[in-house]
């Protein structure tokens, strides 16, 4: 392997390890805790050495990655099965055997949670894993096979995992690293390339920074060409891309669902028609049940004596393995503040208004609620106040929002709670076509041993509200189930059937979607709900809703009624501890376990009760005046608090303002300063001359040794303070011809790089009326920068002067010109521009040469003398 083979294999192998590790940021979203980052790391760093090991021998591509995969089975082997491992590396049947077990634990794992997961071995390993085999693609593709531009490809489906499994986009930070780390990438990859143009092109930037004594290895070096302006401009371009790809989405309308600072339209403000997309409802039910701090989700006051669940969702789809809801498509006419009063659809299949009371509840959401886009309200909510873009889906009464969270939000909700007795829903009949057909859909590939219980179960029954009743008490009392949290969530169409006639074991996400499932093969129309239990009480008309009261239970349709809850889940101590059966469904039952409703008082059967649309002025009425603290908001109360977003932009936009003005007040105070302290900041062109004679050993001024400052006679410095030391004179006046160029370009006047001093003055002249303070002061300064270049031995104006000096013709430039050209030169100075750009050039070139001294350095650490 000759020199350059060597280095080249090194330094790409090493931008592919660091690409790949900021691809790698991007999962950031789906674990709890941060160990996951540093195993990958490991990986990687397996990986690469893999890689190395293999591409010292003239070998097939195939072997590099071979290579690559053997590095990876010793670093999984040694991280998690280094007990099986023979001396705790090598691989064994055994070890083999058990990393197998690991994943298929991780990938069970994986669907059993809802992100961020738990850090488990086999989550762990799988990340691990994955991480290692984007690393290996990478590596075969960037460093044996030289193609890095398709090395996005393996980095972008780190990506593609989060995007899949979350709601909301990647976070800006993390696309960011991981897009700089492809770019680095591609930076890296053309560099490489332009080593084989052609013949060496030396610079004198080149020279300087390339010293020649004697050092063999950087003279090896000068053989490559000069690529930094390519370098630069690269980076320039990648920078744009990566600003623009994060910028766009979230200032653009329609392509980010939240826009700016969350304030882009995103839910179809413009009457287009979306459709609402959540995470997995009944992943999130587990995640909530299994929280370990079991903290306080919500808290809310309520008229209801004995209040019943809070809905988030209704599960209307069943697909033979899992409950959802049907796709929402959302309009503009579904949002609250489009309806009379924020009035919501009647409730479908309410009619009969005997036995419904009339419930107010103020409900407050904790700050520390994120991503909860469904609002959680007792069923059925005739009216809902709150602020922001909410909607209801007519059909279930579900309110979601397309860019709002309930995270922090208080919110009144006026909803009838349905007390219907057992002889009513015993006669209710007339099923509506389309909840028939719609509710009582069951797949074929649902077992026939699953319709044959369904069948043995309610044998006898005369109705379906007694078929319902028997389902419940076969759930709760008869069929020998038990409550577990441990049990894994049904999956597939198997482990439903394998809950109902084998281990009889889960939690309310089994006993619901079972029950309901049952419900329609008998034909009685039936969904799944989500939501929370009333929770516990703690005053005379409070309750705290905590994550453990996350619940799931099945409604069932009947006509004259709707949708009723049905509680199948075992309440209690040995059971869900909140939840409780309704006495419509069993009041013999609910008597046993000591859970009787209270009767509910009926609404008034006059004019206005019998109507559900004049309920929640009845309840407006009925409701009393002081609702008390507990922490909740008073009625009418903004719940938004104040505009942040706004706010934020309003700061942005006065800092984009005042970047310029200041920028140009900083640079002209630095310049003083440095030429104070005998340096001039490069900023701008500076004059040959001057640039020549700035390489030059300044010798001591005429009453001064070597090293000591020099006081003017009243012993103060340059800026009057005493014992400063007094500036070069030189410096001052490049310091002060700098001063007049930058305004001269700030006022849009004339000026030439290749001019000499007195032709800038003769040009301005001929373009200026000036006064003849002002031309005085003007040709000082143009005599003072001569001296400076030219007759350095001279002695030049006094530092002081040319300050006034400058600041007089600054004065005469603004007069000279017009007020629009003012403002621009007070409040957009074209000289912060320049500057700005100045600046980053030089940054970009600090960063090009820290990455040759990091791969130089590399190189002498890992290869041998030979091959440097």
């Amino acid at each position: 392997m000759n020199t350059a083979r060597g280095a080249l294999n090194l330094r790409m192998t090493v931008m592919g390890g660091i690409a790949t590790l900021c691809g790698a940021a991007g999962l950031y979203p789906l674990y709890s805790g941060g160990p996951w980052f540093w195993s990958g790391v490991g990986a990687v760093l397996a990986v690469m050495g893999g890689g190395l090991l293999a591409r010292r021998f003239p070998l097939h591509p195939a072997v590099s990655l071979l290579a690559g995969l053997a590095a990876l089975l010793v670093y999984l082997t040694l991280r998690f099965t280094a007990g099986e491992a023979l001396l705790g590396v090598v691989p064994t049947p055994g070890s083999v055997s058990r990393l197998g077990a690991l994943l298929s634990e991780g990938w069970d794992a994986a669907n059993r949670y809802a992100a961020p997961v738990p850090l488990v071995p086999g989550i762990a390993l799988l990340t691990t894993a994955g991480i290692g085999l984007v690393a290996v693609t990478v590596d075969l593709l960037v460093a044996r096979l030289r193609r890095a531009a398709p090395a996005g490809l393996p980095l972008l489906a780190m990506y593609s995992v989060p995007a899949a499994v979350r709601e909301d986009s990647i976070n800006v930070v993390a696309f960011g690293i991981g897009a700089a780390g492809y770019l680095a990438l591609l930076v890296a990859d053309s560099r490489e390339n332009v080593s084989g143009w052609g013949r060496v092109v030396y610079t004198r930037r080149w020279t300087e920074a390339v010293p020649m004594a004697g050092n063999t290895a950087t003279q090896a070096g000068r053989t490559r060409p000069d690529s930094s302006a390519l370098a630069a401009s690269g980076r320039r371009i990648g920078l744009a891309a990566v600003a623009i790809a994060v910028l766009v989405p979230v200032a653009v309308p329609g392509i980010h669902p939240r826009g700016l600072f969350g304030m882009g339209t995103g839910g179809g403000r413009g009457g287009g028609t979306q459709t609402v997309t959540t995470p997995d409802p009944l992943v999130s039910l587990k995640r909530e049940l299994t929280r370990a701090d079991d903290s306080v989700v919500l808290t809310y006051r309520t008229t209801d004596p004995r209040p019943d669940y809070l809905r988030l969702y209704a599960l209307d789809r069943f697909d033979g393995d899992r409950w959802t809801y049907s796709p929402l498509e959302s309009t503009a006419r579904d949002r609250l503040d489009r309806l009379f009063e924020r009035r919501l659809p009647p409730p479908p299949g309410l009619t009969q208004m005997t036995g419904v009371t009339v419930v107010q509840t103020s409900i407050r959401i904790q700050r520390r609620v994120r991503e909860l886009t469904f609002l959680p309200l007792p069923y059925a909510p005739a009216q809902v106040s709150i602020q922001g873009d909410w909607r209801v889906d007519p059909q279930s009464l579900m309110v979601y929002s397309l860019r709002d969270s309930a995270g922090g939000r208080s919110y009144d909700v006026t909803s009838l709670r349905a007390q219907p007795t057992p002889e009513q829903l015993s006669t209710s009949s007339g099923y509506p076509n389309d909840i028939i057909q719609h509710y009582t859909r069951v797949p074929r590939n649902v077992p026939p041993q699953i319709h044959q219980l369904a069948r043995d179960v309610t044998n006898g029954a005369t109705s379906a509200h007694e078929q319902a009743v028997r389902l419940q008490r076969w759930f709760t009392t008869e069929g020998g189930f038990q409550y577990d949290l441990e049990a894994p969530p049904p999956q597939h169409g198997n482990d439903l059937v394998d809950f109902l006639q084998n281990t009889k074991r889960g939690y309310c996400e089994q006993y619901a979607a079972a029950m309901a499932l049952l419900a329609r093969i008998l034909g009685i129309p039936s969904r799944v709900a989500m939501g929370y239990t009333p929770g516990t009480q703690t005053s005379r008309d409070t309750w705290v809703v905590r994550s453990r009261d996350a619940h799931a239970w099945p409604e069932l349709y009947f006509p004259g009624t709707g949708w009723v809850r049905f509680e199948p889940t075992p309440s209690g101590p040995a059971g869900q501890g909140t939840a409780f059966t309704p006495s419509y469904s069993d009041p013999n039952v609910a008597g046993e376990n000591g859970q009787q409703e209270e009767p509910a008082s009926p609404v008034p059967t006059d004019s206005a009760s019998a109507d559900p649309s004049a309920a929640p002025e009845q309840a407006q009425r009925d409701q009393p005046e002081d609702l008390g603290p507990a922490g909740l908001a008073e009625q009418g109360q903004d719940d938004d608090g104040p505009p942040w977003g706004w706010i934020a932009v309003g700061l942005l936009a006065v800092l984009i303002l005042l970047a310029p003005m200041t920028a140009r007040a900083l640079m002209r105070r630095r310049r003083w300063a440095a030429a104070a302290l005998g340096r001039t900041p490069a900023s701008g062109p500076a004059p040959k001359a001057a640039s020549m004679l700035g390489r030059w050993r300044r010798r001591p001024a005429p009453g001064t040794a070597a090293g000591v400052p020099r006081e003017n006679a009243a012993g103060r410095g340059f800026d009057g303070v005493k014992g400063r030391s007094r500036p070069d004179p030189a410096e001052v006046a490049h310091a002060a011809w700098q001063e007049m160029r930058a305004d001269a370009l700030d006022h849009g006047l004339p000026w030439r790089a290749s001019d000499s001093p007195r032709a800038t003055v003769r040009r301005l002249g001929e373009h200026l009326e000036l006064d003849t303070e002002s031309a005085k002061a003007l040709g000082r300064i143009a005599r003072a920068e001569e001296l400076a270049r030219y007759a350095r031995s001279l002695p030049p104006a006094p530092a002081e002067s040319l300050q006034a000096d400058v600041k007089a013709v600054r004065q005469a430039f603004a007069s000279a010109v017009g007020r629009r050209a003012r403002l621009r030169a007070r409040y957009l100075p074209p000289s912060s521009i320049a500057t700005f750009g100045g600046t980053w050039s030089r940054v970009l070139e600090a960063a090009s040469r820290l990455n040759t001294a990091i791969a130089e350095r590399l190189a002498r650490a890992f290869l041998p003398p030979a091959d440097r």
